[in-house]
């Protein structure tokens, strides 16, 4: 069960893991920082707790601790219960969801730890908005694919925001870099992975007749450039999403829907 320790001070040293979370220069859950992955919401915080992210700390307001429950009957850690003031003075923003969790980074999970069953991944090239990332995530979960792996320039998956978007699906989720890009994208073809990179290319094949592997790597690139063209030279085929007149492309998060779902569909 957890340690539930009472807070009435915003600045009570126990707190500055929780610190001035949108202050860009002290984030706690910057790689090079503290490297704290930080849960937020009650859906977010039961996710972590399911996760290989181990919590070391919970800060909250009594009614998430209830609402919490017997999600921590094994959790080992101190629950620090304040009010909304002042967990709001100690963030440094009011706080909604009323409840956060840190947890240290675990190891890297390697390319093969990522791959090790799967027959679906997204592959991601200088996808940098958080928000589309989270998405990304949420969509990679709901719709069956087994892993996210990352090229160049895409952004940390564990920045906060992106795990709050996510709904905590980044926590359960595998995902890992692709080393030496593009070309550790053999490895992924050596294991048998069809490899397409959506593009809006109108000379590029409709997505649904290019699906066609029995294991399937969909690359997505950054909103505006889309992938490299020395990235979609690695990959087996090139596919667009057929759009209507007037229009060219899709959100990346977005678009990632449209290729996981058609994924589902080709593969029943």
């Amino acid at each position: 069960m957890v340690h539930v320790i009472d807070i009435a001070d915003p600045a009570d040293p126990r707190l500055d893991d929780f610190r001035d979370l949108n202050s860009s220069d002290r984030r706690p859950d910057l790689p090079e920082g503290k490297g704290l992955v930080i849960a937020e919401g009650v859906f977010v915080v039961q996710r972590m707790l399911a996760s290989r992210f181990a919590p070391m700390a919970m800060l909250g307001v009594d009614r998430r601790l209830t609402e919490l429950g017997s999600d921590l009957d094994d959790v080992d850690v101190p629950f620090y219960r304040t009010s909304a003031d002042v967990m709001a003075q100690a963030v440094g923003f009011h706080l909604n969801r009323g409840v956060l969790v840190a947890a240290r980074r675990p190891a890297a999970l390697t390319l093969d730890d990522a791959l090790d069953g799967a027959r679906t991944v997204a592959v991601l090239e200088g996808v940098n908005d958080h928000e589309n990332l989270g998405a990304m995530f949420r969509n990679a979960a709901g719709l069956g694919v087994d892993a996210v792996l990352f090229g160049k320039g895409a952004a940390d998956p564990l920045y906060r925001r992106s795990v709050r978007v996510s709904m905590g699906h980044v926590l359960r989720v595998p995902f890992a870099d692709v080393p030496d890009w593009p070309r550790g994208l053999d490895a992924l073809r050596e294991r048998g992975f069809q490899l397409i990179s959506l593009t809006p290319d109108p000379s590029a094949v409709p997505l649904a007749a290019a699906m066609t592997g029995d294991k399937v790597a969909v690359l997505l690139g950054a909103e505006g450039p889309g992938l490299t063209e020395h990235a979609m030279r690695a990959t087996d085929v090139r596919a667009r999403i057929p759009m209507a007149p007037g229009t060219d492309s899709l959100n990346v998060a977005t678009a990632a829907a449209m290729a996981f779902y058609e994924r589902v569909r080709t593969a029943e």
